[in-house]
């Protein structure tokens, strides 16, 4: 099921924290979302986690000027620059929050409790040491645009030519909640961010969504497990490409700024 990624939320809030958008206050609010708190354990100076405010205090304090967004995946190093320790950590969690003018990065680790439909999560995001180096194949946002409108024409007809149909009632359910989500205007990116990453943003979720649905509801015509392989192989790419997306979306704050810079 499609979910907004913890550290997409992180970064976003994270750069409009410290570009003076947001108060400490709203931003530790909106990245902690629906989960019960949020730490980050390992920063200098301090022996125990801490919460988000004083956390991001201490890395803007520490040099960190911006927030990278990185979303690996087996053999895909996306939006990672190393050391391994810290990627092979990224990997598992698949998801990383990376800093810029710091070298540090932050890896979630989730705990879960609760009963079926009432579960609360809290997270730990532990501080680790990271390469300062170009992130792996994240592209530009008008590069990402450009592929996801192919994309999402490659996911359509994959799933058309493969009878995979996004149906039942669990799918729907997820197809409902998108466009209730959609239509109740949700702010699909924090305040400092240019329209064009929240539309690339949007469009990348949608087609996350699609293959989500295709991965979790039903096999449609692919009954067999070398027809479940195919759709899986061709799938591959069109996920990859969503998930580069997300990536420039949300480290287009970043990368807007270093131009203006250069």
């Amino acid at each position: 099921m499609l979910t907004e990624p913890r550290s997409g939320r992180l970064a976003a809030w994270g750069n409009a924290l410290l570009a003076g958008l947001v108060s400490p206050d709203d931003a530790a609010l909106a990245i902690v979302g629906e989960d019960t708190v949020h730490r980050v354990a390992g920063l200098p100076g301090e022996t125990v986690p801490v919460g988000l405010t004083l956390a991001l205090g201490r890395l803007r304090a520490l040099g960190a000027t911006g927030l990278r967004v990185a979303l690996p995946a087996p053999g895909h190093p996306l939006g990672l620059s190393g050391p391994p320790e810290f990627n092979a950590r990224a990997l598992e969690a698949e998801e990383a929050v990376i800093c810029f003018g710091a070298a540090f990065g932050l890896v979630p680790e989730v705990y879960e409790a609760g009963p079926a439909g009432d579960v609360h999560a809290e997270v730990v995001w532990h501080a680790l040491p990271v390469r300062e180096a170009p992130p792996a194949d994240v592209p530009s946002l008008g590069e990402a645009e450009r592929e996801l409108a192919e994309a999402l024409r490659e996911a359509t007809a994959v799933l058309a030519r493969l009878d995979v149909a996004a149906s039942g009632p669990a799918a729907e359910a997820a197809i409902d909640a998108y466009r209730a989500r959609a239509e109740a205007g949700r702010e699909v990116l924090a305040p400092g961010y240019p329209p064009r990453a929240a539309r690339v943003l949007e469009l990348a979720q949608r087609i996350a969504l699609l293959i989500s649905l295709a991965h979790d509801h039903g096999h449609g015509a692919a009954v067999t497990a070398s027809e479940m392989a195919a759709r899986a192989q061709a799938l591959r790419p069109v996920e990859r490409t969503a998930r580069r997306a997300q990536v420039a979306a949300y480290n287009s704050m970043v990368e807007e700024r270093e131009r203006r810079v250069r």
